[in-house]
């Protein structure tokens, strides 16, 4: 008796223990994205056998910029006036030097070469807006001169900046 007594119980327990439960919750998923912009050019490069005595003047050369930025970012790219100007904003002095032999040149917005490049003060600068995929800006230069130039490899570093 007592032996059924046990299997009664037992099975009238059998429902409870093969109930499941459930609980439920909730959690949050965040992700920051930021602002991004990168920016790489090519050499700007007028020859590499200029004849001073036969080439037409100005002489004119370009190259370009390619600007990727995060889509939607607003973003404005400044150059200044080269290490040999003599400033970083004096875009009148933009020089190539061969040793202590300067060239003087100057890097423009636009095609017709009226707008100086630079770093908007006294100067303009490109404005945009970022898609995400790299975007090709183009500068124009000019060689205004080769009058009394001495023979040499002449060179210059711009540095592009990226705001945004």
């Amino acid at each position: 008796m007592k032996h059924r007594t046990l299997l009664a119980i037992a099975a009238a327990c059998l429902p409870l223990l093969t109930q499941a439960g459930t609980a439920s919750n909730s959690f949050q998923v965040t992700a920051t994205v930021v602002s991004a912009c990168t920016v790489s050019g090519t050499t700007l490069n007028f020859g590499s056998s200029i004849d001073p005595l036969a080439a037409a003047t100005p002489l004119d050369a370009t190259s370009s910029l390619s600007v990727q930025c995060t889509n939607t970012t607003p973003y404005t790219v400044a150059l200044n006036a080269g290490v040999n100007a003599g400033g970083a904003s004096n875009f009148g002095g933009r020089a190539m030097k061969s040793g202590s032999n300067t060239l003087a040149y100057q890097l423009y917005l636009d095609a017709g070469r009226s707008s100086v490049w630079g770093d908007g003060t006294g100067s303009s600068t490109v404005s945009g807006t970022g898609t995400g995929s790299a975007q090709t800006l183009t500068i124009y230069g000019r060689l205004p001169s080769l009058a009394n130039v001495v023979p040499g490899s002449y060179t210059d570093t711009v540095t592009v900046t990226v705001s945004y």
